[in-house]
């Protein structure tokens, strides 16, 4: 009978609302979801405290009556890991009555929002017919845990994701203190190289002179990753077939994306036979069984396996919604998504170790992500999309004083830092450095990048851009202002660019910058109406490239019926017709004469030193706007050895009307991560 009555009030305190003073709620470890969540910790008998769960505790906001929640509701998550089973989602319901709800982790405190399973209890490997499997320099090195003993069944799925397929969410992953462990691979580091094409391109297979295709003949699900044929683009691809003796490897479909090249880069991956370095991992999803060869003793460490394929947080159609002082890791997807709804905000956040992204924004206005800790995401960190290209309304989402790096770890193209699309987006003030391929990649109109510093990206790839467009000449307005980069080379085809308008982009400015060592800086790709103005060029190859691309080698690509489709967008958004016509003029009268020449861009007060100024391809002097640009000499940088490219009082720059540039505001302003 006791126990009865104890289950119904417990069950009483749940369905009853919890009205805390302010409306405030935690949540603890060692919580219990039958309290009131009200206290922040549990009182001495233990009879009330913070609830167990974030779920509950969003549940308790639900249940509070409008009136009660007063400006803001607060849920305080206290230090310690929270697994969740499901993502947590809140809805325009949930915005009811003009109040503004946080969920934020207590200042100083570490609250983990964990979209896997902590795990430990690995052994040595016992199976005799396993062992045959690993390298025999390691079979003492190499533990195992059967994953069924701890009710996960669910490894996912090693998809064929990559350049221009569909964002997949990842596979189940290993992570070990709080970085990710590498799916067993060979080579370790560096590359096979594709020998010969014997069916052609598009046939589906190739050879590879390397003994080490004998070992892969029994492999479960062996999978390849490579730059098959293009230096920009990347891509998973499942193996159906390998034949040893004649060096032959046969794909599944899809196939590589472009098809297979002689000379191409790639490597395998997902093999008990090439776990042999620290570091590796691989599950076997036929047995259940999870294998790991750590680069260092387990009894202290943390290991934890992604699960969770939905965001741990989705935010729909919500309003005045913070995410505040967090760290959300180990998940299969992102992070965080954010749809539509109004002035939603993720501040001072750790996302790290996703399958995906770490915030992703669509629709709405006003919402973003600011002063967060962000790295070895799968994809790409940031999603900017929204305002409406129609009417060139402007959606306000902004990322700004946020530090982003280690990106890309499995898409390794077009995956970027931050991705801005749509009208009237901002990214400002972020620290982005060390990533495969773009740190911003931007399309539509008037969005503003200020004030980043980016450098150490395109570190994989060939004809890449640091920022990138292209193949558009409606996306206009924005301003590329005020950035640094520095330490930028693409080590394959056609190298990097800093700022990369490819394939016709048009209408953008670029201003104030400082490009250091910053290969092909400002690069203009055959578009119009670009401004270069008021930027330092140091050690660039050159500082400045303008061609005429789509009146030479490019020609069918930019024709009516080309497959880059410009005309198509043009036509799309009524672009002789307000609102286009009336913010950008040019572009109206774009087909009053050849589209194709590359006119009305402008380069004037810029100052470049040492390394190269110009590249001119196919473009006379007369198309474009000169103004004065200081290229020779000194310019009378006050420490360029300590990296202060600021201008001394006495430069010749500033007789040529020169604007200082506020070195002081770039990169972020606050500390990212959590307080």
């Amino acid at each position: 009978m006791n126990r009865i009555i104890r289950t119904i009030a417990a069950l009483a305190t749940i369905l009853t609302p919890s009205i805390c003073g302010g409306a405030q709620f935690y949540v603890a470890p060692d919580g219990d979801d039958t309290w009131s969540g009200c206290p922040a910790a549990a009182n001495a008998d233990r009879s009330d405290g913070p609830f167990a769960t974030l779920g509950r505790a969003v549940e308790a906001v639900r249940a509070l009556p409008t009136d009660a929640r007063g400006g803001t509701v607060v849920i305080t998550l206290r230090a310690g890991v929270y697994e969740l089973a499901a993502g947590i989602r809140l809805t325009r319901a949930d915005a009811a009555g003009g109040a503004s709800i946080t969920i934020e982790g207590a200042k100083g405190e570490q609250a983990v929002l964990l979209g896997g399973r902590s795990i430990t209890g690995l052994g040595p490997v016992t199976d005799a017919k396993t062992l045959l499997n690993i390298d025999p320099a390691v079979r003492d090195k190499v533990l195992c845990l059967d994953l069924k003993t701890l009710g996960i069944t669910d490894y996912g799925r090693l998809r064929p994701r990559g350049f221009g397929r569909p964002t997949y969410t990842s596979h189940m992953e290993l992570f070990l203190d709080d970085r990710p462990m590498q799916l067993a691979r060979y080579p370790d580091e560096g590359w096979l190289t594709i020998a010969t094409v014997p069916e052609g391109q598009d046939g589906g297979q190739f050879t590879c002179d390397s003994d080490r295709l004998k070992r892969w003949t029994a492999a479960a699900e062996l999978w390849l990753h490579g730059y098959w044929t293009q230096d920009w683009a990347d891509s998973f691809v499942r193996v159906a077939a390998v034949d040893p003796d004649k060096g032959l490897i046969t794909t599944a479909e899809p196939h590589g994306v472009y098809g297979y090249t002689k000379g191409r880069r790639f490597y395998a991956l997902n093999l008990l036979e090439e776990l042999d370095a620290p570091g590796e991992y691989y599950i076997d999803r036929q047995a259940g069984t999870l294998y790991c060869y750590s680069p260092s003793p387990l009894d202290k460490a943390r290991l934890c396996l992604s699960v969770l394929e939905e965001p741990l947080i989705t935010l729909d159609d919500t309003e005045n919604v913070t995410l505040s002082n967090l760290f959300l890791e180990c998940t299969r997807g992102t992070a965080i998504e954010i749809k539509k709804g109004k002035g939603n905000v993720v501040r001072h956040c750790t996302i790290r170790n996703t399958g995906n992204a770490a915030v992703a924004i669509s629709g709405g206005q006003a919402n973003g992500v600011a002063a967060c800790l962000i790295y070895n995401t799968a994809d790409g960190a940031i999603t900017l999309s929204g305002g409406d290209r129609t009417t060139l309304t402007g959606a306000g989402h902004y990322a700004v004083d946020n530090h982003i790096y280690d990106y890309s770890r499995w898409c390794r193209t077009y995956r970027p830092a931050i991705s801005v699309q749509g009208v009237g987006n901002r990214a400002a003030h972020n620290h982005i450095h060390d990533a495969p391929h773009t740190a911003i990649l931007f399309g539509g109109n008037d969005h503003l990048l200020e004030f980043n510093e980016v450098h150490d990206v395109c570190r994989e790839t060939g004809d890449v851009g640091a920022f990138y467009t292209g193949r558009d000449w409606t996306t206009r307005g924005t301003v590329v202002r005020h950035n640094y980069f520095h330490d930028i080379h693409g080590p394959y085809t056609h190298g990097a660019m800093s700022v990369y308008l490819d394939d016709c982009a048009s209408g953008t400015t670029i201003y104030g910058n400082i490009f250091v060592r910053a290969s092909r800086a400002a690069f203009i790709g055959g578009g119009r109406d670009i401004i270069v103005e008021n930027n330092i060029f140091v050690d660039c190859a050159p500082s400045v490239h303008i061609d005429a691309r789509a009146m030479g080698w490019a020609k069918a690509y930019a024709a009516k019926d080309g497959s880059w489709g410009i005309y198509k967008k043009l036509y799309a958004v009524n672009y002789d017709k307000p609102p286009y016509s009336t913010r950008y003029p040019k572009l109206a009268e774009i087909l009053d004469g050849d589209p194709a020449v590359p006119l009305g861009n402008v380069v004037e007060k810029n100052v470049s030193y040492r390394g190269r100024w110009l590249d001119l391809q196919s473009v006379k002097p007369e198309w474009v706007t000169w103004g004065e640009n200081l290229i020779d000499g000194d310019p009378g940088f006050v420490d360029p050895s300590a990296g202060d490219y600021r201008l001394k009082p006495n430069s010749p720059a500033w007789k040529i009307g020169f604007k200082a540039i506020p070195v002081e505001k770039i990169g972020p302003q606050s500390t990212p991560g959590p307080q």
